[in-house]
């Protein structure tokens, strides 16, 4: 049977359509760049005529347009790699898009909020749990099981936040995907790190994934969990700062010092330790609110670690990475892909000082946005042509 690469290079409809991770990347990080500084603006007090926008519209656009937009493009392009099955592409793809799309249509209108809006949102995530799940049992791929378990739970999730309790569901989406990116972070981190460690001649490697590794995502699957369910407790705190110091424990094995040469991977590692500094922060958070009076470190300085840092961070390096390597080019970073990486960890870096420091609040959360529009345009600006056009031949 021939490759996923050999397969996406023999098709011959439109190039966007060619490979799953090529509309999601695009149209997911346009959203993204568009989505937050719209939300900021009304957020400090601009206007619209017939938005309606607010704190929840924000915190769902972000997990379940933006980010599982993201996901949906590299599980489509990873999932035929693992099973062996050829990859969603053509009109099924553009059929699968077009309701991703119709999604945020939906939750732009006015009445987001009621039953049409909710099933036209909801549509995307059913379908795409369909496929994977497809995938993954017919090719027998029972290692990544996991991996549909947590898109059905996201698909779910979606539902019950149109069913009104929004809260909870968003604490608990996030939830998942933050254990997506430890799961998949674990991963292709470690193996990527040692492909590159053995072509520039090093002895020491990362370690492969073992029990120790599958001890420390339980822990951060039931610390999130907690905290979804009572985020104000000292036993969900203390299991969100267990889960930190051991995933910050796995990212120091994985040898990223000896990366800081190579953009393209020391990003994965700098994404992940916002993983670690996020659920630090967010535990410290919790065991603060838990007291009276509450403690000084708020509840957005480790949200947004976790957003903004970890899946911010953590989304753009598996795009830029993935997006070279399907399309044909050399994997290495140009000067645009450095900017790139150095908005987005400046973004986040400001979008926490911001909620660490009360005085500057405001001001903060502006400087955060454009940095994360620049971004996420600059993604599409450098990307968008190599994600329409052909792959290149070999």
């Amino acid at each position: 049977m021939a490759t996923t690469a050999q397969q996406m290079r023999a098709f011959t409809g439109l190039s966007l359509f060619s490979a799953g991770f090529r509309p999601f990347y695009l149209f997911a990080a346009t959203w993204s760049a568009l989505m937050v500084p719209l939300w900021i603006w009304i957020y400090s007090g601009g206007q619209t005529v017939a938005l309606r926008i607010d704190v929840a519209w924000h915190a769902h656009e972000m997990l379940f347009g933006y980010i599982c937009g993201i996901i949906a493009g590299f599980l489509l392009t990873a999932v035929p790699n693992w099973t062996g099955r050829l990859p969603v592409t053509g009109v099924p793809l553009a059929l699968l898009f077009g309701l991703w799309a119709i999604g945020r249509l939906a939750m732009l209108s006015p009445a987001h909020d009621g039953l049409t809006a909710a099933l036209a949102d909801s549509a995307f995530l059913c379908v795409f749990a369909v496929v994977i799940w497809r995938e993954i049992l017919t090719g027998k791929n029972w290692r990544n099981l996991q991996v549909a378990v947590m898109v059905s739970l996201l698909a779910l999730a979606n539902i019950a936040f149109h069913s009104g309790e929004t809260q909870v569901t968003i604490r608990l989406a996030l939830g998942v995907i933050l254990t997506l990116v430890a799961l998949i972070g674990g991963r292709i981190i470690p193996s990527f790190t040692t492909n590159w460690l053995k072509k520039a001649g090093m002895a020491l490697m990362p370690p492969a994934f073992n029990r120790r590794d599958l001890l420390v995502m339980v822990m951060t699957a039931v610390a999130l969990l907690g905290w979804g369910l009572v985020p104000a407790s000292p036993w969900s705190g203390g299991a969100l700062l267990a889960a930190g110091g051991l995933n910050g424990w796995r990212l120091s094995r994985w040898r990223g010092l000896a990366t800081r040469k190579e953009p393209l991977l020391w990003i994965l590692h700098v994404g992940y330790a916002w993983l670690v500094i996020g659920l630090v922060l967010l535990g410290l958070a919790a065991l603060g609110q838990a007291v009276n009076p509450p403690g000084a470190v708020p509840m957005q300085a480790g949200l947004h670690a976790l957003t903004a840092g970890a899946i911010g961070v953590m989304t753009l390096a598996v795009m830029t990475r993935s997006s070279l390597g399907h399309t044909g080019r050399p994997l290495t970073a140009g000067r645009g892909t450095l900017i790139i990486y150095l908005l987005v960890n400046a973004a986040a870096l400001v979008r926490v000082g911001a909620a660490l420091v009360p005085q500057v609040y405001m001001s903060g959360l502006i400087l955060s946005a454009m940095l994360w529009m620049a971004a996420f345009g600059g993604f599409v600006l450098v990307y968008g042509p190599r994600l329409v056009t052909a792959r290149r031949r070999a």
